[in-house]
């Protein structure tokens, strides 16, 4: 990686959908079903080299969800989930970023998920700033989180023998983004 300079990182960068990725994990029964949407969007803002004073705004299009399933990605949509059409978009605004030591920060921010928002921190890697061979100007991060499904309002679920139930309560969150300054 090239060493990223003040004049590189400042500005205003667009997530590049097609070089990111926004996906899930959660458990189901005794093994864990893996999801994408493909369909999102984002900015980041970089005021300074200080990454402390960016923020960062994403959408992201309930109804693009894939977990490589057809009749889950259908429920999934529906009332007893996302209920995508009632609350289409699940969306996150950066309300703090906090530098944990070299390439690594805790971002803070407003995630909303059917229609319930709430703080989460994600952990985040950034990876710094470079032109690709077209001459485009690319930022690189990755950051993950956990959260409980049922503190968003997403509460479907099938009891199963013993007490256990069929999709676990936590969700990891992994996002991957590339950005190009605009």
């Amino acid at each position: 990686m090239s060493q990223t300079t003040s004049e590189q990182i400042v500005g205003t960068w667009e997530i590049d959908p097609a070089h990111s990725e926004v996906a899930f994990v959660v458990r189901h029964l005794m093994s864990k079903v893996r999801g994408i949407f493909t369909s999102f969007s984002g900015t980041i803002q970089t005021p300074s080299d200080d990454l402390t004073q960016a923020t960062v705004e994403v959408t992201i299009d309930v109804s693009s969800v894939s977990t490589n399933n057809e009749q889950r990605d259908g429920h999934l949509k529906t009332a007893d989930v996302f209920n995508a059409e009632q609350f289409p978009t699940i969306t996150f605004r950066s309300t703090g970023i906090t530098a944990k030591g070299g390439d690594a920060y805790t971002i803070t921010g407003d995630l909303t998920v059917t229609g319930v928002t709430k703080s989460v921190d994600l952990e985040a890697e950034f990876f710094g700033v470079d032109v690709d061979a077209y001459g485009v100007t690319r930022l690189g991060a990755e950051a993950r989180t956990q959260i409980v499904r049922k503190e968003f309002g997403v509460n479907f679920n099938i009891p199963l023998d013993g007490g256990r139930a069929l999709i676990g309560d936590k969700v990891d969150i992994e996002l991957s983004v590339e950005a190009t300054k605009s």
